[in-house]
């Protein structure tokens, strides 16, 4: 894969081309990292990626520089760039950080809630429903993960969003798996429809809770996965 010319860097100086050139390395491996191509505890190959994305090492090294400080790569002594792996642990503490931002996020929507939002919602939920039933998981997947965007920033709360999309990030390198190996498609998109029910009912406490429970079912989901490992 070479880096799209559509976002090439304008022309200037040296700097401000390797600071660019950087970002977009950095959001490509980004992405490979969160669709799974790069598995956890994988090492990543610097002359293979310096050739995957054209670019010298410089640039390539400040980006993974920039993913090991936000906790989705790691700098191995004599190892080199690897793949972080999420420990059980660690799961379970993000899981429960991320339930209580979750649950202010559908506190906030209560009181911001539009008709445009609410259709929008629902069309989610429609079009999960039609993924769920064919079984499409990879559809939903990405499906699942515009739809919670969607309500992070709806609450239009910056800081919430900001902190909000790093635990999901992390959270990516392990939990795709529980929606399939627990069978947790539909169950997945019944909770949704909850969430905004309660949302649309206008009571803040309702919509706390049911965006607080999807996320800790989340977490049961991910357990039973270990378990079923074990």
């Amino acid at each position: 894969m070479t880096l799209s010319t559509d976002h090439a860097p304008d022309t200037g100086d040296m700097s401000d081309r390797s600071v660019s050139r950087t970002e977009q390395i950095e959001q490509a491996l980004e992405k490979l990292i969160l669709a799974g191509e790069f598995k956890p505890g994988e090492r990543l190959i610097e002359i293979d990626l310096a050739r995957r994305f054209g670019t010298s090492r410089g640039p390539l090294r400040e980006a993974m520089q920039a993913l090991a400080a936000r906790g989705l790569v790691e700098m191995a002594r004599n190892k080199g760039v690897i793949v972080r792996s999420i420990s059980t642990r660690e799961a379970m503490g993000l899981y429960d950080v991320r339930a209580a931002l979750f649950g202010l996020a559908g506190r906030i929507l209560t009181d911001r809630l539009t008709d445009i939002m609410l259709e929008t919602m629902y069309r989610f939920v429609e079009e999960m429903e039609v993924l769920a039933k064919a079984r499409s998981f990879e559809d939903y997947y990405r499906k699942n993960l515009a739809f919670h965007d969607f309500l992070i920033t709806a609450t239009n709360n910056q800081v919430l969003a900001t902190e909000y999309r790093g635990f999901v990030k992390k959270l990516h390198l392990c939990r795709a798996r529980s929606l399939v190996q627990a069978g947790g498609l539909a169950v997945s998109n019944r909770e949704h429809a909850e969430m905004i029910d309660a949302v649309a009912s206008g009571d803040r406490l309702r919509a706390q809770e049911a965006f607080f429970r999807h996320v800790e079912r989340a977490k049961i989901r991910f357990m039973s996965t270990i378990h079923e490992e074990d």
